[in-house]
């Protein structure tokens, strides 16, 4: 049987796109590097203490979360591929300024608080650049892909975002790697972040090579162009024909709609698809991996081992959800997930509240994490691609994922507390979420395999 979409050119775009992916991965882990180096050179020599260190170390997160708040003004008035361009161009600033922050105002080597909110002010234009890419890289590509391939192609940006982290580190340790430590607290955290620069001014390039998505041209009235895409993708004129008078009927009562013109059903799924995400604590795991294992009995050098094998493990079952999300569907695989993540981190609780430590803890946190990749990591971003209908999708999506990045710094922020308070609860806590994230897509979240968009649409409809 013959394939009924242009491959070559189809990947070719979902490649450009994922850079985006890879981009939001090495942004939000390159400060993993560079951090006790801040630390030496910006906070202690101000004499400021661990809150001015968190903060600074997490205030990517307040940009992701401005981020995705606008990207649903920017995805509608620029359209999907220029957001793209201002999510590089912002990559590519906040690499630079991050990098040397002492840029026209201020002196090396003379640390002032000045220095360190424009620091900060840096790393948070890099988060709004995360934060709009991790909302119109899904989007780009959900509204490109063909229906059959939709699912794989989306997933394609989980496996680059985690990819994008992969490569921060090996460039983190080859800068760092037999150099004094002087030289990494005065040199070597400045390319660490001036590294980014290099594949954002690439996704910047490459980006004027890839076309508008057709779903987009078609909301602003520009069929001409949008048939000219779907002919490319589809490889026949009367398929993309078919495709435009499809999307067209969805439109024709007008390119603008209320936010809820559909329900608020579809809102609220996409909000909780979003919130479960985080709330089962796979965030903990990787931002705190090292810290996990050491506090279970594990060496340093054990404990960032450890981390490397579950790197690994990630890459592995992110790939398995790419091969099996359009063959198996969205709901098996969210549930199968759920239900993995909740005997990991149920067995985790029950270990910690019994003070158990051994390969047994690692075991059941790969369980967890692999269930999480091969499952809600990726098609979580999927079901955000493609729930919304075509004329809300940017006001919806912005919302999804700005609620996503909420839940994310909820999580982040809340678990050294609540680890001082009780590991066996914190762990139950992410474990009885696991088990509620099935129930609901279970109860609430429609099959999408397989549709087209303006299929699911009419979903929506009755």
């Amino acid at each position: 049987m013959s394939k009924q979409y242009n491959s070559t050119y189809v990947f070719g775009i979902t490649l450009v796109a994922t850079i985006g992916g890879l981009l939001f991965g090495y942004d939000t882990a390159v400060i993993s590097g560079a951090e006790q180096s801040i630390q030496i050179y910006l906070i202690n020599t101000l004499g400021l203490g661990s809150f001015a260190h968190g903060a600074t170390v997490s205030s990517a997160l307040i940009g992701c979360i401005i981020g995705g708040i606008i990207s649903g003004f920017f995805s509608n008035r620029l359209g999907r591929k220029k957001s793209l361009l201002v999510a590089a161009i912002l990559f590519f600033f906040s690499a630079l300024g991050s990098a040397y922050p002492e840029f026209l105002f201020f002196e090396k080597g003379n640390p002032t608080l000045g220095l360190l909110l424009t620091f900060n002010f840096y790393r948070i234009i890099g988060g709004i650049g995360v934060g709009l890419a991790s909302a119109v890289c899904p989007m780009y590509i959900g509204e490109i892909a063909p229906a059959n391939i939709r699912g794989r192609l989306v997933s394609f940006n989980q496996f680059a975002i985690i990819f994008g982290m992969l490569v921060v580190y090996f460039v983190n340790w080859g800068i760092a790697h037999g150099q004094v430590i002087e030289w990494i607290n005065d040199l070597g955290w400045r390319y660490m972040f001036a590294s980014e620069a290099i594949p954002a001014a690439l996704f910047f390039i490459l980006l004027s090579f890839v076309p508008e998505t057709p779903r987009y041209l078609a909301l602003i009235q520009q069929d001409d162009k949008a048939l000219n895409v779907l002919e490319k993708i589809n490889a026949s004129k009367e398929k993309a024909q078919s495709i435009l008078q499809e999307i067209a009927g969805s439109l024709s009562e007008g390119a603008k709609a209320k936010l809820f013109s559909y329900g608020r059903t579809v809102i609220i799924i996409g909000i909780l698809l979003s919130v479960f995400q985080q709330f089962v604590g796979i965030n903990v795991a990787l931002y705190y991996a090292p810290r996990i294992f050491e506090s279970m009995g594990a060496a340093k050098d054990a404990s960032m081992l450890q981390t490397i094998v579950m790197g690994l493990i990630n890459v592995i079952f992110t790939v398995l959800a790419i091969v099996t999300v359009d063959k198996w569907g969205r709901k098996p695989l969210l549930i199968t997930g759920s239900i993995g993540m909740a005997v990991g981190m149920i067995a985790i609780s029950i270990m910690s509240f019994f003070n158990i430590i051994g390969i047994g803890t690692l075991v059941f946190i790969i369980i967890f994490t692999a269930s999480f990749m091969m499952s809600w990591g990726p098609i979580c971003w999927v079901y955000i691609s493609e729930l919304f209908p075509n004329k809300i999708r940017g006001q919806a999506v912005a919302i999804a994922v700005a609620a996503q990045w909420a839940a994310n710094y909820f999580i982040s922020s809340t678990y050294p507390p609540m680890m001082e308070f009780s590991g066996g609860i914190t762990y139950g806590f992410y474990g009885l979420m696991a088990i509620l994230s099935a129930v609901f897509v279970w109860k609430m979240v429609p099959e999408t395999k397989g549709k087209s968009l303006e299929q699911i649409e009419k979903f929506w409809k009755k």
